[in-house]
């Protein structure tokens, strides 16, 4: 129950919840109680002798009220005495049933308010946990999600956390149950005393053997989560690459992948059904055997000579007893549901768990502007074991356009996912102006950053909330950065302009138009320091040129570093690096590097020139 301790914590508010559904919930079992209890009464005028219901000589008023049931039962039957010696039998039997009807009423009256009270404190607090998941996603650095897969980080924000939901609701019962428990068997204790003992010597049997099947089930519903997490990936990474599996006709290898995660799920959800199906019939039998056993301990109660317990009182106990039963097999019942949910709410809690390895630190300052340079000294960095760079040692100033090229794998993109601190060094620091990064606050640092990936990240939603990303940017400041980007043309032809919805990952548009958009996402920043990772890679050679001619408009007056293979575009660098396994083999701007005879950059541009 630590774990519901703690959703419920994370929930808030739960005094405020508690306090009116406690009211409730006491209400609809007293008018329950109630309802029940008139069978007493009932079942002696139609049944038993006039003499339970004479009128006393010296009747008892309510000025001599006492809180106990022989008071109550007493008063009650006086009065009841009174009415049918006014009235007549059937008068009394109507009264009964207009009250039957009454508590009945109220009783229902009090469980459908009981409902709302906690539905509407379930989805507050399933909702409250879903932003949390969504907010630590968004904290989490880039080296979590690229080692985690994305399909358990989606899972676990989705089918945990409908699991969590379902066993929020069947935890009430927890609430609301021993509520109804205490006010029915203490009615019963009433009743009969022998009785209920011997109800409450059985009843443990049925609990320990509900408890073993609810350890089963946990241990269970972890294999079941994952599996189902499993069966997302596969569906994920078939659905992106599908253009893959149908050129390479890989039909009956990803079916055979997900076949074998989907009988994977049959079988342990088999096992879990097995083990929560059992609790239901377990505890149906119990209650069947205990009914057994309380009609042979009543009827000798009743039959004996001297009975402590009445023909109708016996009757009345049988049906309240019934009554007990609804909430302990609720309880029961919901135990499956709790199990997959304490399963499915520890998975969601290791993700909430998971605290970010960057982010700002204490007291750290923010990045007003940006005045001077960025320097890399001594850098070194690695992914687990394996190190990519290995000791990279140069300065950007403000104002230069900086190149990295070299042959892929080398570590020119980990380079520029420092600057924005995407990662940490392992070793040395990047410094701004003179101070390590990590001095600053992520936001302030990033703040005077604009990025365009080699693979244009766009969103299912309009052209304008593309190019307006996280901004609160007019439509003619969107429609200026498209002008510069070159895209406002083919926008404009768009079936809805700016307002046109380009699809998951904007695959209703060219791989040129979607860079173009992410060029012009980052022209509206209007950043003092741009990164362009391959900005061109996708485009066609008009596209290129286009883009080229929005890049240099771009670039003026701003410090830019630039990774690019295809050499010809950033001839113009201010500095240019060469990079080969982590480290800088050459340096210096373009003709300082053609001028060497055996340099790598000689020989990349060459081989370029070879193959147009």
């Amino acid at each position: 129950m630590k774990i519901y301790k703690r959703l419920i914590q994370l929930a808030g508010n739960f005094t405020s919840f508690l306090i009116p559904y406690t009211l409730v919930a006491l209400g609809m079992s007293l008018f329950s109680l109630l309802n029940f209890s008139m069978m007493i009464p009932l079942l002696d005028i139609l049944f038993n002798s006039d003499t339970l219901f004479e009128v006393p000589a010296n009747p008892i008023t309510l000025e001599e009220f006492e809180f106990s049931g022989a008071f109550i039962k007493e008063y009650m039957y006086q009065e009841f005495g009174i009415l049918i010696a006014l009235h007549g039998k059937l008068y009394a039997l109507m009264l009964i049933c207009g009250f039957t009807i009454s508590a009945s009423l109220l009783s229902n009256i009090f469980r459908y308010s009981e409902r709302r009270l906690a539905e509407s404190y379930k989805r507050s607090s399933i909702a409250t946990l879903r932003s949390a998941i969504f907010q630590r996603v968004l904290s989490l650095d880039i080296g979590y999600l690229t080692n985690s897969k994305k399909s358990d980080i989606i899972s676990r924000s989705t089918t945990d956390v409908q699991e969590s939901e379902n066993a929020f609701g069947a935890l009430v019962t927890f609430v609301k149950d021993p509520i109804m428990l205490v006010i029915f068997f203490s009615t019963l204790i009433y009743l009969s005393p022998k009785m209920t003992m011997f109800v409450f010597m059985i009843l443990p049997i049925s609990g320990i053997s509900i408890g073993l099947i609810s350890k089963k089930l946990k241990s269970v519903s972890h294999n079941l989560q994952d599996i189902t997490a499993n069966i997302l990936g596969v569906l994920d990474e078939t659905i992106v690459g599908m253009r893959v599996v149908k050129g390479f006709n890989a039909d009956k290898y990803v079916t055979s992948s997900y076949e074998k995660s989907n009988q994977g799920y049959v079988s342990a959800f088999r096992d879990f059904a097995s083990k929560r199906e059992l609790a239901s019939p377990l505890s149906e039998a119990m209650g069947v055997f205990f009914v057994g056993v309380l009609l042979y301990l009543g009827g000798t109660i009743v039959l004996s000579d001297s009975p402590s317990l009445s023909a109708s009182e016996f009757l009345a106990y049988l049906v309240l007893f019934t009554q007990v039963l609804n909430p302990v097999k609720a309880i029961s019942g919901n135990i499956s549901s709790i199990q997959r949910g304490i399963a499915a709410t520890e998975r969601i809690f290791e993700l909430l768990d998971t605290e970010p390895t960057i982010k700002s630190k204490e007291n750290a300052k923010e990045l007003t502007t940006f005045d001077q340079k960025i320097t890399f000294e001594n850098v070194r960095f690695g992914y687990e074991d394996k190190d990519v760079l290995k000791g990279i040692n140069f300065e950007m100033k403000k104002g230069q356009m900086v190149a990295l090229v070299g042959p892929s794998g080398g570590g020119k993109s980990t380079i520029a996912d420092l600057i924005p601190r995407f990662y940490d060094p392992r070793q040395g620091n990047v410094s701004v102006d003179g101070h390590d990064i990590r001095d600053y606050t992520l936001e302030s640092l990033r703040s005077h950053m604009g990025i365009v990936t080699q693979e244009s990240i766009l969103f299912n939603d309009t052209i304008f909330n593309n190019i307006a990303f996280g901004t609160k940017a007019t439509l003619e400041e969107v429609q200026s950065a498209a002008k510069i980007a070159n895209a406002h043309e083919f926008i404009e032809k768009a079936d809805q302009g700016y307002e046109t919805v380009i699809g998951d990952r904007g695959s209703k548009l060219s791989g040129g138009q979607r860079q173009r958009l992410s060029i012009a996402r980052a022209i509206l920043k209007n950043p003092e320091i741009l990164i362009l990772d391959e900005a061109t890679s996708a485009l066609d050679t008009e596209s290129e040129k286009l883009v080229q001619d929005a890049i240099q408009h771009l670039m003026q007056g701003r410090t830019v570093l630039v990774i690019a293979h295809r050499l010809s575009t950033i001839q113009e660098a201010d500095k240019i690096l060469v990079i080969k396994e982590g480290e800088v083999v050459e340096e210096g701007t373009h003709n300082e590097l053609m001028g060497m005879d055996e340099g790598m950059y000689k020989k990349l541009q060459e081989m370029q020139e070879y193959t147009q």
